[in-house]
């Protein structure tokens, strides 16, 4: 009992000593639990030791901690760092080179501790200067050399004006010679073209000299080179020209500059575009230059990477400039982001302008200047600060040439490397000298920098046998070291056996050892299993419990430690809530909480006072409008004895005393001067408030002037004879009020008038109610005038209010819907200023008014800002009032305030304070007069001042198009706060119609884009006329991106529009880019908004009210085009009409040229222009004016000669095709001429003519408008038919009208229409009109599709949502909010938001995300119309499995830091750019072109005349699921490649192809001229595998299993130019039907593994899984096995590698439920990896509704897998037509709704063409008709569920004529199956397959067969070898074929 009660008083005063201590943040000297003295400094910076023997405290702590504790000063240890400065020389600027001071510096750390040094840096104006030339001389580069020689007179003119201090070189470099990059063949390694070198790597041609003459020499007489493959090996040149310093050249104290200039991308390390990747050994980073200058290792060593580069470059002080052509700008542009400092110009295609690049470049580098860390060790970090403090973003500091600039550099040693303290890390690694230099200096400044380990003394010593030790063990540094046996802090407890006893370790109140928590040890000692989260003597502590505030453990300022919170320094409380500072308690004088209260947890708590205080105690005048309207009450009180307060008991608790003076002072001087009309005697007093200079004193000074100012005379001797006329008017009134109703109205006004009838005053509104139309509304407010009575005498404030749709009852359907407290809406506010309003303030650009926009912008963003959410103010403007009393002459400030729509009350209230008090901070108001608004309400007040009877009320009627059709508001005059008047009529009622709308005033689209060069954007604002008149909008501009006086200049007015006017322009000046966003190399796409208001006149805004205008530096051309390729016309037609059509950038004019060609009688040629808007213009050919018949005849009409804003497209010629026509009798063609009759609408029975001018226009994202001229005559009415384009005109719908108009409604959203209309009487329908088409207008995006997570750990995330179902126009960019949320759902902490602007990128990874912290997700995408509705869901990262894994780099993936700003740019990167880095390398690689697509990832391999592609399918197909079309032009090449055979179950698969026939295989080589299907001139031979169909007798059904089998291939070729045989062999064709897909893949070696004959999956739960194998067949012993698995939609592989051969079964516990995974398992043996055999498999659960990826607990669980549709039977019907059939889907993902088809040719060309078949019968068939003989097609079906599409069946099929004559005949029909490769000149391949089959017609069920075939050389042979093996297994045997294909 003893022992548990002394170690729960140790725990207690322990706990007791934790929580009255100060921690650091992360305090690592206590959590470090050092044993000894040295491990304790060495934890970090500020640790200290105590090693006093009777010290209870923890022993390693901040030395604060430890004193506080109770150790003795004297004998605490710490250790101490320094820092020296070895070397200071001042900086000359007479000196003309680049310096910094200091020069040498020593710095030592301790782990964790940060120092700062201040450098200052110089860089002379024209210093001296090194360039090197590098240029790529491939043959293609000719012309750029034959310039750059003949420039060498510029050139030297250039260097010089660079620097009088100059040297210049030269290099040249083509590609490393070797295959496939140089031509091997010995005539191209002498002379690769005419005229120039042998091919080279690189070479040193000229070293830096400053003899300009010389180099000119030797440049001149320099030859091209060339090579094969166009990316050229200049890293390799770029490398060396770097490293080998002496050999080039480079000075010390200069500039360096690389010009490297090429037109052709680069090859890198392990680019994967070359046979030498993963061949060549690293680059080892040296100079290997002969003394030709010749680079010798070339062919030796790998090129170097791109983190090589940059790291070496930075190194030598080398800043590269790459001049390179258009063609391979934007790899270099990518390439520039990974230095530093690097230019990147454009060349032209002959390099003429090589040296402006050069010297623009020079200028933009000599601009910058960039500060690096060079060979800083791996423990130490660094930043960069400029001279205002703030981090240097890269290093980057504004410091012009010829100034002293200065930066500040930290320094900080870090504790912890990747888990490994710093003590402990290789000494090279935690010490020495840091280079800190700018970019492109030589000289740095050299900090020797390293981390103290510190030993402690005491550690020397130690005490033997110890008494404090109770003789147990040794005393070292004040801490016992137990000898063996014994235990305890003072080694006095025995490890014997009665030590084990787990009784101890059981403390009061407990049942259990360790309260389960954790190991019971010897002498009752617990170990916690989980420390981190357990502690105590006994782990009876959790410290995941302890308090929390907002939401936080420990308010996120501490620690949670044996169940209480140990806060970090600088806090306290049970929670860690409260500041321990008073500084947030200091008032304005510097005294705590004002000397009026007490700081209590950061805030002061202030005494109870009379007077509102601050937050700091300070008396807030401001919240009682104002110093005197809070200190009258008591000023009046103590010095007349008057007032409200006058009792004496009232006025004895005023908080101050006042002063009476003769004399006041200056207003200037005191902090207010007060004036008050005393009501008792009509007087007027005047007093002075101030606060007194005395800190002691807390009161304020109040003095006040001794005389009142009184009227000159009293009117009391006037009051008896008042009271003696009222009593007589009285007794009047009385007799006369039966007979005179009016006479009420008269008593009460003239008692109003009267000083003893309430108070004598009165005011209230002067009408009931009012009574407005909608439509003849001209202003959105309403003057209300409100009226006083009574004497005028003094001021009145009234405050009132206005209720928007009073008229809705609460039940009302609108009254129900609440609006969100967090929505961000406008606030209008009014003010009215103590400033006189001028003409000036008229005119918005006027100086006057941007001015006093300015000021006050400045004074109520100051205000409002303590407000949360409010943003700042816009679209100021200032206007006069009349009727506005006194004062209407002064300015009136309206404004706009954006913020959350709670923060109304807020906004009010500070706004009435403010007013009130005079002040806007220093914007100076007339107090009583405010207006503040929302959408649905407002509030105000107005001022009477003295002799003023009648004034208006500025009344906002919130008109809104979602109005009622009658709707009323509510405005009423709440109270008067200041002055004496009663409120008489006290409401109004305003009631508003809603009536049609005579005009709609709209843009013409959403957006608009112009140049700056067009100097003037020219918005049209049209008006559709509903009924015609007269009417009015208003118009503004307003900034977004672009600004006001930087990018365009602000327009804002109204405009008129008279009778008929539909439309007008607005001008909008732009002005021109300014110098510093020239040099921008990321500018900011530059937007401006134009905004509509205010129609009037009984108009409304319509679909556009606001359009975006997009300002481009350079104009998108416009592109012209021909409509259509081919245009048909007859020599009977009047006229041939050809139209030309315009896309891209259609703001703007443009021009193009046209002319007939090959015509022999239409000689035409012109002009069109195209105005702003206009996208299609026609040509028109009329006949009769030209001389003679008109013959048929064909002739082409060509576009050229486009301005230059402009382009022409792809259809720049149209061919025209005239046939003959039926002859026109002459009257007819007469009247045709005159144009009486067109010849559409000749109506020969009485039928109606064609109606002419058919227009549509879209006004609506559904509705399309249709006009026409009516059809002459009297038709009855007229057809309208209508249909979505591509549609067929049979399927249009048909809408009947009796006008020549119609409007189109419920239509699709940005689509497109076809319409024609015709008019028809009593006889039937008359002639169409032509077909016209219209888009549909844009429409908001609908929300995005489901979210889905993947979970990679309890901080990250990856998000991810399909695009909306309805995206009703083009998806421009999404939006992700996640905001941290409670249980209840309600936000924690600040949202933030995330803008991805590629509607490409629907995923996004978040990082650093609050551990344990639910969060709620939200997606919205955006069109041009703007946002559509947010998509969401809740997920709480911590109770989703545990997914241990490293964050990788995602293609195309963002990924955003939760822990950055909330600005939309907060993410990280965009990593489509990122390939793979080397181990050792920090910075990622360029990419190229790798594309993942629709599950398939394609990959384009460049080869010498040719390229590979590789399809690879994430589905299967019964013949295979790689399809694989190579192309070369010579050379050999190297792939590996995975594929799976997936067969099906099929009885009938080959019925009709074999039955009764002979099935035999042909292998045919062919030249290319006889192959008429391909016509690429690289391909100098194919190979077609042909099936062709003959007798054979029938063996029945012949089919395939479900079961699987892979390949492994391996290439590499080796095919002969000479003759090729073929033989043949037919005895088991039919057996090897499957196999003969294969044929291009490789056989394996012998040793590898075959495919895991089985694949077994087992649910253990919701997201666990058992996956079993059986061991594949191999010659040679299996080492082990690799599992691999990953989503099926594409996330991150994850692989398990099993090492004990044994073993055949791993269980998974991370997966996802009701997720698909493709899971594949391979073998290994000592020859290799072995084929995978691949499934897919998803476990079904119930889950958490609010947590999708959370399974509900206890729910069951099953496996389910889909399928693909049953194997593909081709049946040929005809050369051009085949029948295509398969089955049901054995496991559909849901219910089969019908198929998806898709055919295209194999090997491009042709379009996709897709059919849709319904229906879900067991067996589906299909006719595909229009397909081409010889020509290979890929098809696939995919069936079409209720649950979206499942997986997909490939085939490929080619119908192939034989003999050039008909199909060979078996029942009329014929299938051949053709497999095409075009391959290299040279072929070897090895193939190995293994396919276990069931069904199959040879053998009985159960049989295996193996086929193992090679081939090589051109002669193809096959050799059977049959080999029976008899097993005793019922019903079945097994059969192991060989066959050998052998030369």
């Amino acid at each position: 009992m003893r022992r548990w009660t002394i170690k729960l008083s140790a725990g207690l005063g322990l706990l007791t000593i934790l929580l009255t201590c100060c921690y650091a943040e992360e305090n690592y000297c206590f959590a470090s639990r050092s044993k000894t003295c040295s491990e304790c400094l060495r934890a970090g910076a500020g640790c200290a030791y105590c090693p006093d023997e009777n010290f209870n405290g923890p022993r390693c702590d901040l030395y604060n901690n430890i004193k506080a504790h109770g150790c003795s000063v004297a004998t605490i240890i710490t250790a101490k760092s320094s820092m020296t400065i070895d070397k200071h020389r001042a900086i000359d600027t007479k000196i003309q080179k680049s310096q910094v001071s200091p020069q040498e510096v020593t710095m030592t750390f301790l782990p964790g501790e940060e120092k700062s040094l201040d450098v200052e840096v110089f860089s002379p104006i024209t210093g001296p200067l090194d360039l090197y030339i590098l240029m790529d001389f491939s043959n293609s580069m000719s012309d750029d050399l034959d310039n750059l020689k003949r420039m060498g007179k510029e050139l030297a003119s250039l260097i010089k004006t660079l620097s009088n201090d100059y040297t210049i070189g030269f290099g040249k470099f083509v590609d490393k010679v070797i295959e496939p990059q140089t031509d091997m063949r010995p005539e191209k390694l002498k002379k690769p073209w005419p005229n120039s070198d042998p091919p080279f790597s690189f070479q040193n041609v000229i070293k830096l000299t400053n003899d300009l003459d010389d180099f000119n020499s030797k440049l001149g007489k320099e030859v091209i080179s060339g090579n094969l493959d166009p990316p050229e090996g200049g890293f390799d040149a770029i490398l060396q020209a770097a490293v080998c310093g002496d050999q080039i050249g480079w000075r010390e104290h200069s500039t360096h500059l690389l010009v490297f200039s090429t037109e052709s991308a680069f090859h890198y390390e392990s680019d994967g575009a070359n046979v030498l990747s993963g061949v060549l050994p690293r680059n080892d980073e040296l100079c290997h230059l002969d003394a030709n200058g010749n680079y010798t290792e070339a062919t030796n060593q790998d090129y170097p990477s791109i983190p090589t580069l940059v790291r070496l470059l930075g190194k030598h002080n080398i800043i590269p400039i790459f001049a390179v052509t258009s063609y391979s700008y934007s790899y270099y542009k990518k390439l520039q982001e990974y230095f530093p400092i690097a230019e990147v110009g454009e060349l032209t295609q002959d390099s003429s302008n090589i040296l402006p690049v050069i010297q623009t470049a020079f200028k933009s580098i000599r601009s910058k200047m960039s500060i690096q860390a060079e060979e800083l060790p791996k423990a130490f970090e660094t930043q960069f600060l400029n001279s205002s403090g703030q981090v240097a973003e890269y290093g980057l500091l504004n410091i012009k040439p010829g100034d002293i600039g200065t930066f500040k550099m930290q320094l900080k040693a870090q504790r912890m490397i990747e888990e490994e303290h710093a003590c402990e890390m290789n000494p090279a690694d935690r010490e020495g000298i840091v280079r800190v230099k700018p970019t492109t200096f030589n000289t740095p400044v050299r900090v020797k920098a390293s981390i103290l380990c510190p030993t402690c003394d005491c550690e020397k010593t130690r005490i033997p046998k110890a008494d404090r030790c109770h003789g147990n063990g040794d005393l070292m540094c004040g801490k016992c070291q137990c000898n063996n046996g014994w235990l305890g802090n003072f080694c006095n407890c025995s490890a014997s056996a009665s030590a084990l006893d787990t009784n101890q370790c059981i403390g009061p109140g407990m049942k259990e050892p360790c309260s389960g928590r954790g190991d019971c040890q010897a002498c009752g000692t617990c170990v916690c299993y989980k420390p981190e989260q357990f502690g105590g003597p006994y782990c009876q502590y959790d410290n995941t419990q302890c308090k929390r505030h907002s939401g936080f453990l420990c308010n996120d300022r501490g620690s949670c430690i044996m169940g209480q919170c140990a806060c970090t320094e600088g806090w306290e409380g049970d929670a860690c809530q409260c500041l321990k500072s008073n500084q947030t308690c200091l008032d304005s004088k510097g005294v705590v909480c004002g000397g009026r209260g007490k700081c209590v947890c950061g805030r002061c708590e202030c005494h109870k006072s009379e007077i509102e205080l601050t937050s700091t105690c300070e008396p807030n005048f401001q919240y009682q409008f104002g110093v005197c309207e809070a200190t009258r009450s008591c000023a009046q009180c103590q010095a007349w004895k008057t007032g409200e307060k006058k009792k004496k008991e009232e006025c004895d608790m005023c908080p101050f005393r006042v002063v009476m003076v003769e004399e006041l002072k200056e207003k200037e001087q005191v902090l207010d001067k007060c004036s008050f009309l005393d009501e008792e005697d009509e007087c007027t007093y005047h007093y002075t408030v101030e606060v007194n200079k005395d800190p002691s004193v807390k009161e304020l000074m109040v003095e006040m002037l001794e005389k009142k100012d009184c009227p000159v005379s009293s009117l009391l001797w006037l009051l008896p004879l008042f009271l003696f006329l009222l009593l007589l008017l009285a007794l009047l009134l009385l007799c006369c009020w039966k007979y005179c109703a009016c006479c009420t109205a008269c008593w009460q006004r003239f008692l109003a008038l009267l000083p003893c009838w309430k108070r004598g005053r009165s005011v209230g509104f002067k009408e009931d109610e009012y009574l407005l139309r909608q439509s003849q509304l001209t202003s959105d407010h309403l003057d209300t005038p409100m009226v006083r009575t009574g004497p005028l005498k003094g001021t009145d404030v009234v405050r009132w209010k206005v209720t928007d749709n009073v008229h809705r009852g609460p039940s009302h359907p609108q009254a129900l819907i609440k609006p969100n407290p967090k929505e961000m809406i406008q606030f209008p506010i009014s003010l009215r200023l103590n400033r006189l309003f001028s003409e000036n303030l008229f005119h918005p650009e006027s100086r006057d008014a941007e001015q006093l926009r300015k000021e006050v912008a400045d004074n109520l963003n100051e205000v409002y800002k303590q407000i949360p959410g409010v943003q700042k103010v816009q679209q100021t403007s200032f206007r006069m009032q009349r009727n506005a009393g006194k004062r209407q002459d002064y300015t009136i400030m309206d404004t706009v305030l954006p913020a959350h729509r709670s923060s109304y009350p807020d906004i009010v209230k500070v706004t009435e304070k403010n007013v009130q008090s005079g002040n806007f901070h220093d914007l100076k108001v007339v107090p009583g007069y405010y207006t503040v608004a929302t959408d649905r309400e407002a509030a105000g007040a107005v001022e009477f001042q003295e002799g003023v009877e009648s004034l208006d009320v500025h009344v906002p009627l919130f008109v809104k198009d979602e109005d009622d059709d009658k709707k009323q508001l509510l405005v009423e005059a709440k109270d008067v706060p200041l002055g004496i008047a009663e409120i008489g009529k006290r409401v109004v009622n305003i009631t508003i119609i809603k009536e049609h709308a005579t005009s709609i005033f709209s843009f013409l689209q959403p957006a608009y884009t112009y140049s700056r060069q067009d100097a003037v954007a020219n918005i049209p604002i049209s008006r559709e006329i509903i009924e015609d008149g007269r009417t009015q909008v208003t118009y503004r501009t307003q900034d977004d991106t672009a600004k006001d006086k930087k990018d365009y200049l602000t327009v804002e007015g109204d405009l008129s529009y008279g009778l008929g006017e539909t439309q007008k322009m607005v001008p909008v000046p732009l002005l021109e880019l300014g110098e510093k966003d020239g040099l921008l190399e990321d500018k900011q796409i530059k937007q401006f908004l134009m905004v509509l208001s205010n129609p009037r006149q009984g108009a409304k805004l319509g679909r556009y009210p606001r359009t975006t205008v997009t300002i481009m530096d350079q104009p998108e051309p416009s592109v012209m085009m021909f409509k259509k390729g081919t245009q048909n016309f007859t020599t009977s037609d009047l006229q041939y009409t050809i139209p030309v059509v315009r896309t891209r950038n259609t703001d703007s004019t443009a021009t193009v040229k046209f002319h007939t060609k090959k015509t022999q009688q239409f000689k035409r040629s012109g002009v069109l222009n195209f105005g702003p808007g206009e996208t299609e213009k026609n040509i028109v050919i009329k006949p009769e004016e030209y001389p003679g018949p008109i013959q048929p005849e064909t002739f082409q009409l060509e576009l050229f000669d486009p301005s230059s804003n402009a382009s022409i497209g792809e259809r720049r010629t149209t061919l025209v095709n005239l046939t003959e026509g039926v002859p026109r009798s002459p009257e007819k063609s007469q009247m045709q001429q005159m144009g009486y009759v067109s010849q559409k609408a000749t109506s020969p029975g009485g039928f109606p003519l064609t109606p002419e001018n058919l227009k549509a226009k879209a006004t609506g994202p559904r509705n399309i408008r249709l006009n026409w001229d009516p059809a002459p005559g009297n038709p009855v009415g007229y057809k309208v038919k209508y249909w979505i384009y591509g549609d067929p005109e049979k399927d249009a719908q048909v809408l009947d009208v009796k006008t020549p108009h119609a409007e189109l409604t419920d239509l699709y959203p940005y689509c497109d229409y076809e319409m024609r209309v015709c008019a028809y009487n009593v006889l039937g329908d008359g002639y169409d009109t032509d077909i016209v088409s219209c888009q549909t207008l844009e429409d908001g995006p609908g929300e995005p599709g489901r979210l889905a997570f993947n979970v990679i750990s309890p901080t990250v995330t990856q998000v991810s949502w399909a695009e909306p179902a309805e995206t009703n126009g083009n998806i421009t960019a999404y939006e992700v909010i996640y905001t941290p949320i409670d249980d209840e759902l309600k936000p924690v902490g600040a949202a933030k938001k995330v803008m991805i602007d590629s509607p490409k990128k629907r995923m996004l990874l978040i990082e650093n995300l609050q551990s344990a912290q639910t969060y709620q997700y939200k997606v919205r995408a955006k069109n041009s119309v703007g946002w559509g509705p947010f998509r969401d869901a809740t997920i709480n990262l911590a109770s989703q499995p545990t997914r241990p894994l490293s964050i990788p780099i995602i293609p195309d993936v963002p990924i955003v830091d939760a822990e950055a700003g909330d600005e939309y740019d907060s993410y990280l990167m965009y990593s489509n750019d990122v390939l793979k880095s080397p181990t050792s390398s920090k910075t990622p690689s360029v990419s190229g072109d790798d594309y993942m697509t629709n599950g398939k990832w394609d990959q384009n391999f460049l080869f010498p005349g040719g390229s590979l592609t590789r399809n690879l399918s994430a589905s299967s197909s019964p013949m295979s699921t790689l399809s694989s079309n190579y192309r070369a032009g010579g050379g050999s090449m190297s792939t590996e490649t995975n594929t799976t055979y997936l067969t099906g179950h099929s009885g009938s698969y080959r019925k009709d192809m074999m039955g009764g026939g002979v099935h035999t295989t042909e292998v045919i080589m062919r030249k290319r001229s006889e192959n008429r299907g391909y016509t690429d001139e690289n391909i100098r031979d194919s190979i077609v595998m042909t099936d062709v169909s003959s007798k054979f007798p029938d063996l029945g059904g012949f089919g395939y299993t479900g079961m699987q089998s892979s390949s492994q291939s391996q290439f590499s070729y080796s095919l002969s130019q000479g003759s090729r045989a073929r033989t043949q062999s037919s005895d088991v064709n039919e057996a090897l039907y499957s196999l003969d897909r294969v044929l291009q893949d490789a056989r394996f070696s012998p040793g590898v593994p075959e495919t895991p004959s089985r694949l077994v999956f087992s649910a253990l739960g919701p997201t666990a899984l058992k996956v079993s194998w059986q061991e594949p067949h191999c010659e040679k012993d299996i080492l082990g096995y690799c599992v691999l698995y990953q989503l099926l939609n594409g996330a991150e592989m994850k692989r398990i590698d099993v090492t004990n051969p044994a073993e055949n079964s791993v269980i998974i516990h991370d997966l996802l439920p009701n997720h698909s995974y493709l899971f594949k398992v391979k073998a290994q043996s000592q020859e290799g990896w072995g084929p995978e055999r691949e499934g897919v498999i998803t476990i079904e659960s119930a889950v958490d509704p609010k947590s999708p990826l959370s399974p509900m607990p206890g729910s069951p669980f099953t496996l389910s897998t889909p399928s693909a549709p049953g194997p593909l039977v081709f049946t040929a019907l005809s050369p051009d037509s085949l029948q295509l059939s398969w089955e049901k889907p054995r496991k559909p993902n849901g219910d089969i709704l019908g198929y998806v088809v898709t055919c295209e040719q194999l090997h491009g060309g042709g379009d996709v063409r897709s059919f849709q078949v319904n229906g879900d019968s067991a067996e589906t068939s299909l006719t595909v008709p229009n397909l081409t003989e010889n020509i290979p097609y890929k098809f696939k079906v995919q069936a079409r569920t209720t649950q979206g599409f499942g997986p997909e069946r490939e085939g490929i099929i080619t119908i192939e004529s034989q003999d050039g004559g008909a199909l060979s005949q078996y029942n009329n029909q014929s299938l051949t199956r053709r497999d095409v490769f075009l391959m290299p000149t040279e072929v070897t391949t090895q193939t190995n397959v293994s396919h276990t089959m069931l069904n199959d017609p040879y053998f009985s069920d159960g049989m295996m067969m193996t086929t193992q075939h090679t081939e090589s050389g051109g002669m193809v042979t096959r050799q059977i070898t049959r080999e029976v093996v008899q097993r005793s297994v019922m019903g079945g045997s097994t059969v192991t074929k060989k066959m050998f294909y052998e030369t």
